[in-house]
């Protein structure tokens, strides 16, 4: 599967970016790929693998998550803004004790990766459950609406 934000989706959001001296992001891209999907792994799997919707597709509880089944347009907007607070700003602050301007994007790419990557959650994860190759409606539905999880 391929990365979920590219360069030029960085520069959509931070067009700037590149003046401060970090020219090629492309080895962050795959990282924030993997991050994504490590929460994806630990928020949503577990519960849509034991969930009677997502019985018809399983034998079993205990497989994996396929990665390749994960619609990237839906997480791009996520890892833009993850790749931005944890992989690009960090190289820019000073990391002193008074927070600089990068420190202060680095909070509030932060705060909009954890706001985005709920709002997928609640809206429901596109995964192709039946490798039709085609995100069903019934195959997008949020796990829990209105539901206390213990």
């Amino acid at each position: 599967m391929s990365n979920y934000s590219t360069d030029a989706d960085i520069l959509e959001y931070e067009p700037t970016i590149k003046e401060y001296g970090v020219i090629d992001f492309s080895s962050y891209h795959a990282k924030t790929t993997a991050d994504i999907q490590r929460h994806l792994r630990i928020e949503w799997w577990p519960r849509v693998s034991r969930s009677q919707t997502a019985s018809q597709y399983f034998n079993t509880t205990h497989l994996e998550m396929d990665n390749t089944k994960l619609q990237a347009a839906q997480l791009k907007r996520t890892a833009v803004y993850h790749v931005l607070a944890y992989y690009i700003l960090p190289q820019l602050t000073q990391h002193g004790a008074e927070p600089d301007r990068f420190r202060m994007m680095i909070d509030f790419y932060k705060a909009r990766f954890r706001d985005e990557l709920d709002m997928v959650l609640q809206d429901g994860v596109e995964y192709d459950f039946d490798s039709s190759g085609a995100v069903e409606n019934t195959e997008k539905q949020p796990e829990h609406f209105n539901r206390l999880v213990r």
